[in-house]
């Protein structure tokens, strides 16, 4: 990873621009979505939607519930709830829901989902856990080899994803992209599942 970190620095140095694993998602969705929120600085007025304001509140009954639990069956041995981290090196930062201690001396984020597990993980729950992962590796100087997902919705199953070095070159290739549209202010392609535009905030600006 050490050879395409330093790319990835030296490119985007001192750019002052930091992104959260929630922008990358929904660039993932569609990247028009970094054109119009970074670029045009249009709102998607998303605290006016059900899904995410009931998703809060789950999230934040969970972190009073859970405020003591260890979950030991996957090695934990301490936590930190609540964690804001933020990078210059990866052009990064947000809150990551539980930044993990476990047993072999490395950390790991646990992220919580108001949603069910479909007997498989979704790639972009995967690539937040990877960024949360990314974010504790700078901020705690620490090694980050793996990452957990609280499904609330399935009786709160924890799920288990190993990290590859490739995952984290996969997420900076990723944010450089995001960082190439809001440097150059460039229109990017829509996404190609036209089901996507339905429901979006921006199909009536979006051409």
């Amino acid at each position: 990873m050490k050879s395409f970190q330093n790319s990835f620095e030296k490119q985007n140095k001192k750019v002052g621009i930091f992104l959260t694993p929630s922008e990358v998602v929904e660039y993932l969705y569609c990247p028009r979505f970094t054109f119009f929120m970074n670029c045009l600085k249009i709102s998607q007025h998303e605290e006016q939607r059900y899904k995410v304001i009931l998703g809060r509140q789950i999230h934040d009954r969970k972190t009073k519930i859970n405020k003591n639990y260890l979950r030991k069956k996957i090695g934990c041995i301490n936590k930190d709830i609540d964690v804001y981290m933020n990078s210059e090196k990866f052009q990064l930062k947000g809150v990551v829901d539980e930044v993990i201690y476990l047993k072999d001396g490395t950390l790991a984020p646990l992220d919580y989902k108001f949603a069910e597990y479909k007997d498989f993980l979704y790639r972009t729950h995967k690539i937040q856990s990877v960024l949360y992962g990314l974010l504790i590796r700078d901020f705690y100087d620490a090694d980050v080899k793996k990452g957990f997902v609280c499904y609330v919705r399935s009786h709160n199953l924890v799920k288990e994803i190993n990290f590859k070095e490739k995952d984290f070159n996969n997420a900076l290739e990723i944010i450089n992209d995001m960082l190439l549209i809001i440097k150059s202010g460039y229109y990017p392609k829509k996404t190609n599942y036209k089901i996507r535009c339905v429901d979006c905030c921006y199909r009536n600006i979006c051409v």
